[in-house]
């Protein structure tokens, strides 16, 4: 019986690991994932991204940065 019930405790231990790991884990991977979205969304418009923003590159000459088309891109993404 002592073993079953260490199974048990040994059981419980697991599952509590398991959840504190996804309760740390789950709000990493959403900031990489937005980071994510950004940076294509930046890419698409034909800016660079920088120091967490998006700017037009500086050898741009063309005009073909499209900051309307960033901002429409992040928020159809939802960020």
């Amino acid at each position: 019986m002592k073993e079953a019930a260490g199974e048990a405790n040994l059981t419980v231990v697991a599952i509590i690991l398991i959840a504190v790991i996804v309760a740390v884990a789950t709000p990493l991977i959403n900031s990489l994932m937005r980071s994510s979205a950004r940076r294509s969304c930046c890419t698409d418009a034909g800016g660079v991204w920088k120091s967490n923003n998006c700017i037009a590159a500086s050898n741009d000459r063309t005009g073909q940065f499209d900051s309307a088309g960033y901002s429409s891109c992040v928020s159809e993404a939802g960020q």
